[in-house]
């Protein structure tokens, strides 16, 4: 205290509550809403790309090789002839069921990388707060 005086936060107001805009300033709400519908528009820009998009995991060597868009969802399985072992049908069913869903996996993997790739700057965006708002 100095004289006495009680000491107030730098950001309380004349009344100790903490302000939600510049001093003497006023909350844009046109200015707010073009902001919330520019993040809107990224982020279904980047939905769409991600659903565009395409990565690829292989197992096996190489021997299979799983295509997923951006979204996670199988678009396309492709296996190597060498991976079938005629004499030997019952093993080789076994060993390409394995290596599908490893390839899966690793195409599954590299969709969940391309996604926070493409939507984790806009999550913490959203995350990150609106100007003027603390806390918000």
């Amino acid at each position: 205290m100095v004289d006495g005086a009680p000491r107030r936060h730098p950001a309380a107001g004349h009344n100790g509550t903490e302000q939600t805009v510049e001093p003497g300033g006023q909350l844009n709400m046109e200015a707010l809403l073009q902001q919330a519908q520019a993040m809107q528009e990224q982020l279904f820009a980047a939905q769409q790309e991600l659903a565009d998009t395409e990565v690829q995991g292989t197992a096996g060597g190489g021997l299979v090789t799983a295509t997923v868009n951006g979204q996670g969802e199988v678009v396309g399985l492709t296996i190597d002839p060498k991976a079938v072992d005629a004499d030997d049908a019952a093993d080789t069913a076994e060993t390409i069921a394995d290596l599908v869903l490893a390839a899966i996996r690793d195409a599954g993997r590299a969709a969940q990388e391309l996604q926070a790739a493409k939507m984790g700057p806009l999550a913490q965006g959203f995350g990150g707060g609106i100007p003027g708002l603390p806390g918000a």
